[in-house]
């Protein structure tokens, strides 16, 4: 018995060495730099070509650089991960703004290859870091916001749908207002906050989830597909995370490392680096 407890007593010391510590990921939630109008709260654009906001890209890219992610994932669709490496090639090269004026001739495609986070940071941070791929994790599901606002009508729902209005014009007016004052780091780090993130969390489950009359579940089911859509992103990000790979980083809309935040908490492979503490870093 006592042989027994003692090859019992090493398996357990044994496993609990072999552990290794959690991969920290770098969360940064952001705005879309090229603003295509595409979510549901609409704020104005904030310029990032001005001089000042890419001196402030490249000193947020060589901070990245000092906390050395050895993978970085962006919101982009997974199943174009191809069209993602050709951009990224063409970054690497010195010829990603000739090549993209060139093949996109209309403004707004133009505009978004040009001005997108992905390519205005994650590229340039990825070639900082000498990295051969940047990594798309994006994964599209329904999200019925039209058939959720006449569910809330025909259940006389009059007041959840002021309070929805009273939100998003809450953020709208609020982000606008930083985007004006900000600069862009300062808009970066405040999409970061508890607060921020609490705010974007609590829309979903406070307000949409509550949309119809007890026997539709129209509003549940635009929560249950926003979820899924950030679970099988976070998927991508456990999948693509390999045994060697001490950190990584997540760029995405704020609204989605909202709630990764919670995911990775919860995941004890992994732990949140914030961006606060990466801006902080010296050479």
């Amino acid at each position: 018995m006592k042989k027994l407890l003692t090859l019992l007593a090493y398996f357990v010391v044994g496993a609990s060495c072999a552990q290794t510590k959690p991969t920290q990921v770098l969360l940064v939630g952001t705005f879309h730099f090229n603003n295509p109008g595409a979510d549901v709260a609409q704020v104005n654009t904030f310029d990032v070509t001005t001089p000042k906001a890419q001196a402030e890209l490249e000193t947020l890219a060589d901070k990245i650089h000092l906390f050395r992610p050895d993978k970085v994932f962006v919101e982009w669709p997974w199943n174009e991960q191809r069209d993602l490496d050709a951009l990224y090639a063409q970054y690497l090269g010195g010829t990603y703004a000739a090549y993209v004026t060139a093949k996109y001739p209309k403004p707004a495609q133009r505009d978004f290859y040009l001005k997108n986070e992905i390519f205005q940071l994650a590229f340039r941070a990825g070639k900082k870091l000498n990295l051969v791929r940047i990594h798309a994790i994006d994964y599209k599901t329904d999200f019925p916001g039209d058939s959720v606002m006449n569910a809330m009508k025909a259940a006389r729902q009059e007041k959840l749908a002021k309070d929805v209005a009273s939100q998003l014009a809450t953020y709208q007016a609020s982000t606008n207002k930083k985007l004006e004052t900000y600069t862009l780091t300062q808009v970066l780090l405040d999409m970061n906050t508890p607060e921020s993130r609490a705010f974007d969390n609590s829309f979903y489950l406070t307000l949409m989830n509550r949309a119809g009359t007890a026997d539709a579940f129209v509003g549940p089911f635009l929560v249950a597909e926003w979820y899924r859509r950030n679970l099988y992103m976070y998927s991508l990000v456990q999948k693509l995370t390999e045994t060697p790979d001490d950190k990584v980083m997540i760029l995405a809309g704020a609204s989605h490392t909202a709630l990764m935040k919670g995911f990775i908490d919860a995941d004890k492979n992994f732990e949140v680096k914030e961006l606060k503490a990466i801006v902080r870093l010296k050479p």
